[in-house]
């Protein structure tokens, strides 16, 4: 797994990575203006603290669209010990490419734990007991900059045991089923063995916290992930 320098102090922006082509492992072009991306789409249901995407690439990365929100994501593995990661992408970017753990944004009213259940039904189909959700094992401020927008999410990280399962799609967000690809089970040696950019970074390190929870939740900081870097 490719990985930067990460795991800064709580408050301090954690380097990831030097230079814009080094956030991402495929080339990058740079975002071109609008009406110039022919597959842009607007999605129909925003929710949790999202707003309509054009995916039209935006010609200054200064004038992105900012927005912030507050996430969870689930770390789901199998009784093989393999987790479920689903490849995202960003549309307005040839081959921009990554790997994410289920998740998504809390919806007002909402605890974690109640979306943590929600997003894994969500996408990937499984009832998930919450009684069987262990942490939050981590807490991490995030930003995302896309070729469209930059999103910033203050993100909490939660593991959980599953049974083998067949993921489901169906429940998918219009968003979703544009930009995510494709989703596989990885086991720990193909995560630190892949050249395929999964975020978090720290995936392999978060889920062998699952036996040190004096530690729990770990604070990974700021960083950012990006596949045009923010230039706010």
């Amino acid at each position: 797994m490719r990985v930067g320098r990460v795991g800064g102090a709580e408050g301090q922006t954690t380097p990831v990575v030097r230079g814009r082509r080094a956030l991402f492992p495929h080339p990058l072009r740079t975002a071109v203006g609008p009406g110039s991306y022919p597959g842009a789409v607007t999605s129909e249901k925003p929710t949790s603290g999202e707003t309509e995407r054009s995916y039209i690439p935006v010609e200054n990365p200064a004038d992105r669209p900012r927005t912030s929100r507050t996430t969870v994501r689930v770390l789901l593995t199998n009784p093989a010990g393999d987790t479920l990661l689903f490849e995202d992408s960003d549309p307005g970017l040839d081959d921009a490419r990554w790997w994410v753990t289920p998740g998504g944004g809390i919806d007002p009213g909402e605890t974690e734990t109640e979306a943590a259940v929600r997003e894994v039904w969500e996408e990937t189909g499984y009832r998930l007991d919450p009684a069987d959700l262990l942490g939050p094992v981590a807490r991490r401020h995030v930003v995302h900059g896309y070729s469209d927008r930059v999103i910033e999410q203050d993100e909490s990280f939660y593991l959980a045991r599953v049974a083998e399962f067949e993921v489901d799609t169906s429940e998918h967000t219009p968003d979703e089923q544009l930009t995510f690809l494709r989703h596989r089970w990885w086991s720990t040696e193909e995560l630190r063995a892949t050249d395929d950019w999964v975020w978090p970074h720290e995936l392999v390190e978060l889920l062998h916290l699952v036996d040190e929870r004096d530690r729990w939740p770990v604070s990974l900081g700021t960083q950012e992930e990006s596949t045009v870097l923010d230039v706010h």
